[in-house]
């Protein structure tokens, strides 16, 4: 009887590999003992967005090729290359689609006049938001474009009435993370990598109370990594959108000012947070208003889509640099938009630090922006073993690398669970400007981003090159070393 269910058995795996090209396991796991060998049950979480093995991952000892199954590990099969192979080729899967980069049938603006307004009004532009720029002694207008033109001419025709001003499509933005990558251990804490020191350990150098501004998706305020209650929320989105998303948002929150007790400690468990929730879920075939548009086919896909635009994003600039922030943290990206660089520039002359994350669009891919302005600190990621983070993206414009593969912070409602992208390492830079600017309140930018170079620990070639910026953060020479 044990017998005919063994045969019974084999013949049912045997067809699975027949239909599906092969089930491997790995040579170093544990399988249950059936059929006098074993099969095994794999964790098949493969690390879709988090670096490179090694990094914390599963402890698998082979990989998988290209069609070819796992390999470095054991063949259930060895019988395997006896069988037909099915003669029908697979059909190729479609390429997801594209989500889209600016809002339909709006453009906006920065220092248009009231009389260069008049004339825009005149010709058919229709005026959705307005608002005044304490910091900057202006205001952010956003625009309806007339019926019948397309962006592009809407957007030069108001660059021609308002010459000076900066007028461009209202771009979309974006937190910059991944699927998350494993981790070996429950609590695996990256900053270990870059001797990031627990709290009480702090050199007295130090001082605790420091304050940072954060522009990103909703916060869950009642996790428990929040209970110092150090965090102020301000939500910019209009009532009428609906809320974001709140894992992006938590989870960079936690990482800076977590509490020193919970399970997701922050860099500066003292710090004081000012967040700006600039984001919104967007809503298939709806612009604020209540207008109704075309689906695009990446929403039409029914995927989810937290977006921040241009225009909020330099109305949350203003309202951080009014509370007097010295360094804001953007883990977010989206393509070059002269809005938003006129705000970042406003920002950047009043001595405020910007810190954002470098895209994880890939190697190949185009400088994504904030990070990649002048004024920005652009910040890579790295795993465990100082690797780089094989989807951040390169280039020039790269400053400085910090751990952004399997980071452990907060999830959106509670407990935790690792982190990965280039927005969970520019956190770590943005808390080490923190620390540096509190010990130093006359330190100026220019000299802050000397002192980090100088300290970094250089990796790839020697010098500043387009993977690692300058290097590895090195969280050990923060606050106790003034040269």
């Amino acid at each position: 009887m044990l017998t005919t269910c063994k045969l019974a058995l084999i013949a049912s795996l045997a067809a699975i590999a027949l239909v599906s090209g092969g089930i491997v396991a790995p040579g170093n796991m544990l399988v249950r003992e059936t059929l006098g060998a074993g099969v095994a049950l794999a964790d098949d979480d493969d690390d879709d967005g988090g670096g490179n093995r090694g990094s914390g991952g599963s402890g698998r000892s082979g990989s998988y090729g290209a069609g070819a199954g796992w390999s470095g590990g054991k063949s259930l099969f060895p019988f395997r290359g006896f069988l037909p192979r099915r003669s029908t080729p697979r059909r190729p899967r479609a390429a997801a689609p594209a989500p889209p980069t600016r809002a339909p049938e709006e453009i906006v603006g920065l220092g248009i006049s009231p009389s260069e307004l008049g004339q825009l009004a005149a010709a058919g532009f229709e005026v959705l938001e307005r608002d005044p720029m304490a910091t900057f002694g202006t205001e952010v207008i956003k625009l309806r474009i007339p019926p019948g033109v397309t962006l592009e001419s809407a957007r030069q025709q108001a660059r021609s009435v308002a010459p000076q001003a900066a007028v461009d499509f209202n771009h979309y933005f974006r937190p910059e993370q991944h699927p998350d990558a494993p981790c070996v251990t429950s609590d695996c804490l990256a900053r270990e990598v870059i001797g990031w020191p627990e709290a009480q350990s702090w050199p007295g150098t130090c001082p605790a109370g420091v304050r940072i501004g954060l522009v990103d998706t909703a916060i869950n305020p009642d996790h428990i990594a929040f209970e110092a209650r150090n965090i102020e929320i301000v939500r910019l989105a209009s009532d009428a959108l609906p809320e974001s998303g709140k894992q992006h948002g938590t989870a960079v929150a936690a990482l800076l000012v977590g509490s020193a007790t919970s399970r997701t400690p922050g860099l500066i468990p003292g710090g004081k947070l000012v967040a700006v929730d600039a984001f919104h879920r967007a809503t298939p075939g709806l612009i604020p208003g209540g207008k109704l548009i075309a689906v695009d086919a990446f929403h039409r896909a029914g995927r989810q889509d937290d977006v921040s635009a241009a225009f909020d994003l330099a109305r949350a600039l203003d309202l951080l640099a009014g509370r007097q922030v010295k360094v804001i943290n953007l883990s977010l990206a989206g393509p070059p938009n002269l809005l938003l660089e006129q705000a970042v520039k406003e920002v950047g002359e009043r001595g405020i630090i910007m810190v954002a994350a470098a895209g994880n669009d890939g190697p190949r891919a185009k400088p994504v922006y904030p990070g990649a302005y002048e004024n920005v600190i652009a910040v890579t990621a790295t795993d465990r073993q100082k690797r780089p983070y094989r989807r951040a993206g390169r280039g020039e414009h790269i400053d400085f690398a910090a751990p952004g593969v399997a980071v452990w912070t907060a999830a959106s409602v509670r407990g935790a669970r690792p982190k990965t992208g280039t927005s969970f390492a520019a956190p770590f830079v943005t808390a080490a400007v923190a620390m540096m600017m509190a010990s130093e309140p006359d330190l100026a930018p220019e000299r802050l981003r000397d002192r980090l170079t100088g300290h970094a620990e250089d990796l790839g070639d020697p010098g500043k090159d387009p993977v690692f910026g300058w290097g590895l953060l090195n969280a050990r020479a923060i606050c106790d070393t003034k040269t």
